[in-house]
């Protein structure tokens, strides 16, 4: 039973709603932005509408059927590992992709809102709204936008494991923060380097005048 709801929970975070989204409007996302076949780069080629529902349809295939699973008892405790992360590792390695998917960052948001009740989802949300002020003056000054966007998913989610730290979460819930975290930083892994180089060099010839 866990190996088949492992492998759905796959196949549901592989079904790239905002690519075929784009399709439909006659845009391939993937030659927008930085090339990420996700809601965001949907929103900047397709406009909000269609950006709206690819972000609303990447959170509900990471969110519904976790939640159904967990309703009726399928799946809980050590279990939980496996299906949860395979939401996540199916839209990034989707098959119907040829395995390059998106960053996840949507399905992400999902598989943690069916995982805490929406609680963890929802602290994650407000540590990126205050990076994102913090962030700010970089915005105008010398980052470059997505690359700063990048750093902060990674770097606020791994602040959200100080939260969990708090709240007393359960061990299985940090095995599977951990492996999102791997992920997050994964697919997020250019955009941090690129911001740490940019504000490194910027900061060196600060230094250097």
């Amino acid at each position: 039973m866990i190996i088949l709801l492992t492998v759905t929970g796959f196949l549901s975070g592989s079904l790239m709603f905002s690519y075929w989204l784009g399709k439909v409007a006659s845009k391939d996302i993937r030659r927008e932005g930085d090339g990420n076949p996700g809601a965001f780069n949907l929103w900047q080629a397709a406009g909000y509408r269609m950006g709206l529902l690819g972000i609303l349809l990447d959170f509900a295939k990471g969110y519904v059927p976790l939640f159904l699973m967990m309703h009726f008892r399928l799946i809980q405790g050590y279990d939980l590992i496996w299906v949860a992360t395979a939401f996540i590792l199916g839209h990034v390695f989707s098959p119907f992709m040829k395995f390059k998917g998106g960053k996840a960052i949507a399905v992400t948001f999902g598989v943690w809102s069916a995982l805490t009740w929406f609680e963890v989802a929802l602290a994650y949300a407000v540590i990126l709204a205050l990076l994102k002020l913090i962030f700010i003056p970089l915005h105008n000054n010398r980052a470059d936008p997505r690359s700063t966007d990048g750093f902060q998913v990674v770097i606020g989610f791994l602040i959200l494991l100080v939260y969990l730290y708090f709240i007393d979460f359960s061990l299985p819930l940090i095995y599977i923060w951990i492996i999102n975290f791997v992920i997050l930083l994964y697919t997020n892994r250019k955009a941090c380097m690129s911001f740490i180089v940019r504000n490194w060099s910027i900061d060196e010839a600060r230094w250097g005048k």
